[in-house]
């Protein structure tokens, strides 16, 4: 692998982890939630991951994976790979506590200011409890975006949009309670910001470890994860989370928008 490629992926990791940044300005800059535009953020989040996973990633880790292994292993071999990602990122999930989780939806409008200090104390906890949570859910989002970089780097950006996209309202979950519960912007921004830093340290871990094993069958079956971590994410956050902002039928036109872009993107690389 050229070392052009690797930083050019670090560098498309970084900048979708540390879009929390963006969802902790929002929350600081504006009076109310913007529901229509996250609503169709997130569907066209969902729509590129969703699509990019089915007609691009997983056909190219099953092409991978038929290759050395034979038709009938190949195949099996991606299946696995595909649930496993879905395993996995669905494992993380469920370590978290519910009202720590990143994947419920929050407003910048739906925390009360603290006014003992209990109130405080327990905003706080909340805050840092969902710093952590976007942290440990980060660290295969990371790997996901920094393999499919390196492999692609068109495909990369896409993927790198996506997930920046679907980072922003983490970024709220993380410094409206903070922020609230200290009364320093500054502090919530930079809690915030520093929480999508496990993104990039995650590609980081993951790249250096399978460095070590990388071969054709490997990537395969890391890449047919990654397929399954995105759709996961897509199914399991973004949709529910777009309704949860009560435009479904703006999250829907997002993804059908998010859809089509992604696959002219890719008709346009023939």
């Amino acid at each position: 692998m050229e070392m052009n490629n690797i930083l050019f992926a670090f560098s498309l990791t970084l900048f979708a982890g540390l879009a929390t940044g963006v969802g902790s300005a929002l929350a600081f800059f504006a009076k109310r939630t913007n529901t229509k535009f996250l609503s169709i953020a997130m569907g066209f989040s969902a729509g590129v991951m969703i699509y990019v996973s089915m007609m691009e990633i997983f056909v190219k880790a099953l092409d991978s994976l038929t290759e050395v292994l034979g038709p009938v292993e190949g195949n099996w071999a991606a299946v696995g790979g595909f649930f496993g990602g879905i395993v996995l990122i669905a494992l993380i999930d469920r370590i978290v506590p519910s009202e720590q989780n990143p994947h419920e939806m929050h407003m910048v409008e739906e925390i009360p200011p603290a006014n003992t200090p209990r109130d405080m104390s327990k905003l706080m906890r909340t805050g840092m409890f969902s710093a952590v949570a976007i942290a440990i859910h980060n660290f295969p989002e990371g790997l996901a975006t920094f393999l499919s970089a390196i492999q692609d780097p068109v495909l990369g950006v896409s993927i790198a949009i996506a997930v920046a996209i679907h980072n922003i309202p983490e970024g709220i979950a993380v410094s409206i309670p903070i922020y609230y519960a200290t009364g320093n912007r500054k502090k919530a921004f930079l809690l915030s910001f520093a929480s999508g830093l496990a993104e990039p340290l995650g590609a980081l871990i993951g790249f250096f470890i399978l460095m070590h094993f990388f071969s054709d069958v490997v990537f395969g079956i890391v890449f047919a994860s990654v397929a399954g971590i995105m759709v996961f994410i897509s199914l399991d956050e973004l949709l529910p989370g777009a309704r949860e902002y009560g435009e479904h039928h703006l999250a829907i036109y997002g993804l059908i928008v998010g859809m089509a872009v992604m696959a002219i993107s890719l008709l346009l690389l023939l």
